[in-house]
């Protein structure tokens, strides 16, 4: 066949289709020759890592018939990837490719490909969802497509329809004008193509299509959600948020959330109090307390920088401290503690550590900050074996009757201490996990999520997350490193405690020493354990209530004194986190919205990222 008289070039992308493949091609050679001409069109059957017969049948295919092609690959490419390769070898001046189940009536078939070889449109796709003519799906189908094409319309600014019905072609210049700019490699291909040409300003034609689902298709949790969702933001992020977000703009949104973790403290605490509170402390001491707690901060970037030499990665110390710095205050400004995805971004952006790396070595680090005062709120308890009756007791009717706190504070001092309790054995559970999983070469991670998810998007994800407890391990194979991290984490809480008894000594309460620092370290202890759940931002008023209750329970002091030393112990170490922070972000050129929305990025997680 004389490859310059091709003008079509259709493309089947095929992954484990050795029951339809053969029909298909038939169906589709047929099809094309009731409105081509022979030597005018091509089938390019994109064959992606296949593990049953669809490579030999396909070979077949291409030799009993000079207008079939083979395109192999030995490995899984994800379909954007396999219609890439085939796009751009195919000799045709309009591509056109469709779900090898021939869903979409073959009918419509004529109508795509003239739509764009005519030269009146630059792509076009068939659509399920146009008003009048919707395809009838069922219900769960409809559910997630509506839901996902809604998002897409929303967030991503598309007029179409349906962006992932597989029926779609491109003209040749709007291929390769488009290939470099889109990033996804599997199911999100399509979607990212239609939405950056219409942003290109091509001509882009959705046609209402006969469909009938074809197999058990289901809505998956790992591609529907992990995939999906994640790449619908990463786009939002490029395309509504990027193209503005210069350094100066950058800085700017950065200082301002920055002043919004601070404004935080006074919404979930009364203002009056805090200022009350903080008028009767000695400044000189308040002040030394935090010179004390800034201490913390270079021991936090050694650890973090001992943590990332086990896995292969050594970097500075203080630039660590300047992520660490800005991840914290993200977590004092956004929910669910998604400030920990900012430093596996920013280290990730500033020095090339992989997103798996980023996360493990949070994970290890997070893992020994709760052992490590889990064990100091034990050991706590144990040493006061001679006041514990009366203490239990002052602690069980300070739960049941809240003497001197609000209903409020009661209950959050309630659920600090039961989520500090499991919060504590968890920490000791994954220790554990991680000593005898260091011992180990088994990783069960892929049966696991190929366990919950049968699409073909899971190899991406398990290789990630192998990834991501293989680094887990290594540190934990580590005795050394084991012990010099847990050492780090022993001094920066012991610096954590003392921060807290400069406070209390501030307010001027005088009682035993040896009973001081065993109050502080425990009402640390729990306060902090207890702020591991995300029901504030930065844990405010969870770590407030906490430490209060624990100090009314096993001291004299007064509730209203309590509370106001917990207030301004955590108002001090939240007040030097947003300064440090604010610091970090204009030395390492990161805003916080920069990185919020960069780590959502999971184009950088493939398993081609090597690092």
């Amino acid at each position: 066949m004389d490859a310059a008289a091709v003008e079509v070039s259709v493309v089947l992308p095929a992954y484990n289709e050795e029951s339809t493949i053969k029909s298909t091609v038939a169906v589709t050679l047929d099809t094309l020759s009731s409105f081509l001409s022979p030597g005018q069109f091509e089938v390019i059957i994109a064959e992606d890592g296949c593990e049953d017969q669809t490579p030999e049948i396909a070979d077949r295919c291409a030799d009993s018939n000079e207008h079939v092609n083979h395109f192999h690959s030995d490995e899984r490419l994800g379909r954007g990837e396999a219609l890439n390769r085939a796009f751009e070898s195919a000799a045709g001046d309009t591509l056109v490719y469709f779900d090898t189940d021939l869903a979409t009536d073959m009918s419509h078939l004529e109508e795509l490909v003239e739509s764009v070889r005519s030269g009146e449109y630059d792509l076009a796709t068939g659509s399920r969802w146009m008003p009048g003519e919707e395809a009838a799906r069922p219900p769960k189908r409809a559910i997630s497509s509506r839901g996902f094409n809604f998002l897409v319309r929303t967030l991503l600014g598309s007029e179409l329809r349906d962006h992932q019905a597989g029926f779609k072609a491109f003209s040749r210049d709007a291929f390769e004008d488009l290939r470099p700019v889109v990033q996804d490699s599997h199911w999100f291909w399509d979607t990212e193509m239609l939405v950056k040409a219409q942003r290109r300003g091509y001509r882009v034609k959705e046609f209402a299509v006969d469909w009938t689902p074809k197999g058990d298709s289901k809505v998956d949790l790992v591609r529907d959600v992990l995939g999906m969702g994640s790449q619908i933001l990463r786009t939002a992020w490029e395309i509504r948020i990027k193209p503005y977000a210069n350094r100066r703009t950058g800085m700017v949104a950065g200082l301002f959330l920055s002043v919004i973790a601070i404004a935080l403290m006074f919404v979930y605490l009364d203002p009056r109090t805090v200022f009350a509170e903080m008028l009767r402390a000695d400044p000189v001491l308040i002040g030394l307390a935090a010179a004390v707690y800034v201490m913390s901060w270079p021991i936090r970037g050694w650890r973090y920088a001992d943590i990332l030499s086990s896995l292969g990665y050594r970097e500075r110390v203080g630039f660590l401290t300047g992520a660490i710095f800005i991840s914290q205050t993200g977590n004092l400004v956004f929910p669910a503690r998604a400030g920990d995805a900012v430093r596996a971004y920013v280290v990730k952006a500033r020095r090339a550590v992989p997103y798996t790396t980023g996360f493990a070595s949070l994970a290890v680090e997070r893992v020994f900050d709760l052992l490590t005062i889990t064990f100091l709120a034990g050991g706590v308890l144990l040493g006061m074996a001679g006041l514990a009756p009366d203490q239990v007791a002052a602690l069980s009717r300070t739960l049941s009757e809240g003497v001197g706190l609000s209903v409020a504070q009661q209950e959050s001092a309630r659920t600090a201490i039961i989520v500090a309790t499991v919060v504590g054995a968890g920490a000791i559970g994954a220790v554990v996990v991680i000593v005898l999983s260091a011992r180990s070469d088994r990783n069960r991670i892929r049966g696991l999520v190929e366990w919950t998810s049968e699409d073909s998007y899971v190899e991406f994800v398990a290789t990630i997350l192998e990834r991501f407890v293989g680094d887990v391990q290594r540190v934990g194979a580590e005795p050394r490193a084991f012990t010099r991290v847990g050492g780090a984490s022993l001094i920066i809480w012991a610096i954590d405690v003392f921060t807290a008894i400069l406070v209390f000594l501030a307010f001027g309460i005088t009682i035993p020493l040896g009973l001081l620092v065993a109050v502080g370290f425990f009402a640390v202890s729990v306060g902090n354990l207890a702020k591991v759940l995300p029901l504030s931002p930065g844990g405010i008023g969870l770590y407030e209530a906490a430490f209060t209750v624990l100090v009314v329970a096993m001291t004299p002091v007064a509730p209203a004194a309590a509370l106001g030393v917990a207030i301004v112990d955590h108002g001090v170490k939240n007040v030097v986190t947003v300064l440090g922070g604010a610091a970090s972000m204009v030395l390492l050129n990161v805003s916080l919205t920069e990185a919020m929305h960069g780590s959502a990025e999971v184009e950088e997680t493939k398993p081609t990222d090597q690092g």
